[in-house]
């Protein structure tokens, strides 16, 4: 057995982490690992595509698209169980809380990351995917009651039309 307390596995968003035994809160899980580069260098690749990329400061960045980079499995998330943390230049993933086996690991991304890539809409995280389910069903309840006041207005109508022959 494997002596990391988490696995890859498959997850709405594709490949995640997974807990496979029960991780205590504040216990450092992962490292996120790479070769650090300077941010111009990793502004280029990322014009290219490249993904993985954490930014350690002004100056540099952490190329995290080496395959050995196991953290860069772990998912966003708006209501993360987890965060990233900087300690002497290596990032780590840390639990905010006590996560259970089978939990996938999860941290916010950033702001920025969020707002550039993610967004509102397409955000798969827990939290975004009920207040979307949420939203759909006020809305066709919103709907519906607009029908319903749409067919008694034209009943009311009919009445009133027939009212009115009935009297001529």
């Amino acid at each position: 057995m494997s002596r990391r307390p988490f696995r890859i596995g498959r997850a709405k968003t594709g490949l995640g982490l997974f807990a496979t035994k029960p991780i205590k809160k504040r216990t450092r899980i992962v490292r996120y690992i790479g070769r650090t580069i300077p941010n111009d260098v990793a502004e280029r690749l990322e014009n290219k595509g490249a993904r993985y990329m954490y930014e350690l400061n002004k100056k540099y960045t952490l190329d995290g698209s080496t395959r050995a980079n196991v953290a860069r499995y772990a998912n966003h998330s708006c209501r993360p169980n987890s965060e990233s943390l900087i300690y002497r230049g290596q990032v780590f993933i840390k639990s905010v809380r006590n996560i259970e086996a089978g939990d996938e690991i999860t941290y916010h991304y950033g702001k920025d990351y969020y707002d550039a890539y993610i967004g509102k809409r397409k955000c798969k995280c827990v939290t975004c995917t009920l207040r979307r389910a949420r939203e759909r069903l006020a809305s066709k309840k919103r709907q519906a009651r607009r029908q319903r006041a749409a067919a008694k207005l034209r009943a009311d109508k009919r009445k009133a039309a027939s009212r009115r022959r009935k009297r001529a």
